[in-house]
């Protein structure tokens, strides 16, 4: 058993930082975005779960746009494009599958 915050922190892009935990097939991610950080167009083969525990995350996910507030979450399917720019101070939690390789 382990406290998220004792796992060396993973700077994403500038104001994104990430705590991630890995299992054999999957990565669990504890995330905070400091309001106004911009995380670029992207896509990789992880299916993706974003929760949003404090906050608002404005996304674009394959082309299509939403707001996420706390107690929200969206899924994003393996391949899609997606991107984020954060309203306000955000906390998240991030669930990929297979595990994230290049997280660790």
């Amino acid at each position: 058993m382990q406290l998220i915050k004792n796992i060396p922190p993973k700077e994403i892009v500038a104001g994104i930082t990430g705590y991630y935990a890995h299992g054999a097939n999957m990565t669990f991610g504890y995330v905070e975005i400091k309001a106004g950080s911009h995380l670029p167009e992207h896509h990789h083969v992880h299916e993706q779960i974003t929760y949003i525990i404090e906050g608002q995350l404005d996304m674009i996910i394959g082309g299509k746009s939403c707001s996420l507030t706390a107690g929200m979450y969206h899924i994003i399917p393996s391949h899609t494009p997606h991107s984020a720019i954060a309203k306000t101070h955000c906390k998240l939690i991030d669930a990929f599958s297979p595990a994230r390789e290049d997280y660790k």
